[in-house]
């Protein structure tokens, strides 16, 4: 631990000026929201939106002359290339980053205005990172783990240095866990200063790497899943992450898709930021009733990424939505004479809804065609206010499918 805590302050000076201090601030809306005291480590706003940054820079400084010359290879679903890809840049290393072919476009495209060479290979992480060591081997390129590289633990664990100066009275952080690199170098900087302080991790329910491999004993690999958390989701947790993390988290709680689209939704409305699935998990473990033995405690949330896809952002708001009551869909059965679809309209306005879309159905709404089927979408208030939306309808006399 010692030595760890040590490694992690040479990289604290090593990167400074390089890596934005980013700030920590105090969130009185998500305080009111979870009950908590809640404070928001902002490693979205680092210049490439994501923590991956410390580690790599860190990385790329303890390169020999001959390695920087010949450049570095990683793979990635992301943000690790957009790190190493800009730190590159401005260190003058070549680099190369693999990359699955789900990759988000947003992050290949910044790595290659970055300068860095993106090769996009096989369908999942493991396909990309046996690409990229078989391209380390075959051109003589270091290979930079993304979150099982000494250095790069190092390095993100800087983050909870600044934590520890920012926020003195913290009692809680919550990390997320994907490869274990972040909680491994955040909790050991954690741990080593302030003991006592609660360190939670948390995964997405189709990512679980940590809880697999607290219950083998060891990391295990396990099959790959698509979640709106992507950066959490690698095959397996690193092995020097796990050794590390396993005997400094103190909990690690699993969230769901729909927590973690509600947590992106609350962070935009409520903070004015965005983030990723991954950067918004720590507020979705929070929001979901899970961690209510910290109500009342001063918890900083380590939202650690904003690359989020814009092409799939307003599909995560409209799930948001639905998830928290404010976007309904349903059918109804009504009559198809004059006057049917009026009687519907006006039902929903006296209920206080906004009518977002209707659509009918004759060609399969039944036998009886003085009916018609209509689909509803409506923009509601919360469950609370769809439920009574609901009420009223059957009270006046129209049917549910």
């Amino acid at each position: 631990m010692k030595s760890l805590l040590r490694e992690i302050d040479q990289a604290r000076r090593r990167i400074r000026g390089g890596v934005l201090l980013s700030p920590c601030i105090e969130s009185a809306a998500l305080s009111d929201l979870t009950g908590m005291r809640i404070f928001c480590k902002l490693d979205n706003l680092q210049r490439t939106g994501s923590f991956k940054e410390r580690g790599a820079r860190n990385a790329l400084l303890q390169l020999s002359g001959q390695q920087c010359a010949r450049g570095v290879i990683a793979a990635s679903a992301g943000n690790h290339a957009l790190g190493l890809a800009y730190h590159g840049a401005l260190l003058d290393i070549p680099v190369t980053v693999v990359m699955p072919r789900f990759a988000p476009l947003i992050k290949s495209s910044t790595c290659r205005r970055f300068g860095a060479n993106v090769i996009l290979h096989g369908e999942t992480f493991a396909a990309a990172k046996a690409e990229a060591e078989r391209l380390s081997q075959a051109n003589g390129l270091r290979y930079i783990h993304g979150y099982d590289d000494p250095a790069i633990i190092a390095g993100q664990g800087t983050m909870g240095l600044e934590i520890l100066e920012q926020v003195p009275e913290v009692e809680a952080v919550v990390v997320p866990i994907g490869g274990g690199g972040l909680i491994a170098g955040v909790a050991a900087a954690l741990k080593a200063r302030s003991p006592k302080l609660r360190v939670v991790g948390v995964e997405s329910f189709r990512a679980p790497t940590f809880t697999k491999a607290l219950r083998a004993g060891r990391p295990v690999k396990i099959p790959g899943a698509t979640t709106l958390a992507d950066g959490l989701s690698v095959p397996q947790i690193g092995a020097y992450a796990f050794t590390i993390a396993k005997s400094l988290v103190d909990e690690v709680v699993r969230v769901s898709e729909d927590e973690i689209a509600l947590a992106i939704l609350r962070i935009l409305e409520l903070e004015k930021s965005v983030v990723e699935g991954a950067g918004a998990t720590p507020l979705a473990a929070c929001l979901s009733g899970k961690l209510n033995h910290l109500r009342g405690k001063c918890v900083v949330l380590a939202l650690c990424g904003g690359n989020i896809d814009p092409n799939i952002l307003d599909r995560v708001i409209e799930k948001g939505l639905v998830v928290d009551g404010r976007l309904t869909r349903f059918t109804v059965v009504i009559s198809d004479r004059p006057g049917g679809l009026a009687k519907l309209a006006r039902l929903l306005a006296e209920a206080g809804a906004s009518i977002k879309e209707v659509t009918h159905d004759r060609a399969f709404a039944g036998a009886d065609v003085s009916t018609v089927n209509v689909f509803c979408t409506l923009e509601t208030r919360d469950h609370r206010h769809v439920r009574e939306i609901h009420r009223r309808l059957r009270q006046n006399g129209i049917r549910f499918c």
